[in-house]
């Protein structure tokens, strides 16, 4: 069954790992309803991208595995239904 989830995915060293970040949600774009991205003001190096991801918990579970194999990133995701 496909649950609703919001996904905050916060990354380090934004500058030098952005492309591999995007690498791992283009992969799960499918699921991905809605995605917001900013960058910290007071820490330029850090961004926080928002997701609201509608899949099986198999695939979220996939996904977050795959961004923290990433050292970079860090990821909490809620279920919402």
């Amino acid at each position: 069954m496909s649950k609703l989830s919001i996904v905050g995915i916060l990354v380090d060293e934004r500058t030098k790992s952005a492309a591999k970040v995007q690498e791992v949600l283009t992969k799960y774009g499918d699921s991905i309803v809605s995605r917001f991205g900013t960058h910290d003001p007071g820490e330029k190096e850090h961004g926080l991208i928002t997701l609201n991801f509608r899949g099986k918990d198999e695939s979220l579970e996939n996904m977050i595995h795959d961004l923290k194999e990433l050292d970079v990133v860090t990821v909490k995701s809620i279920n919402m239904k």
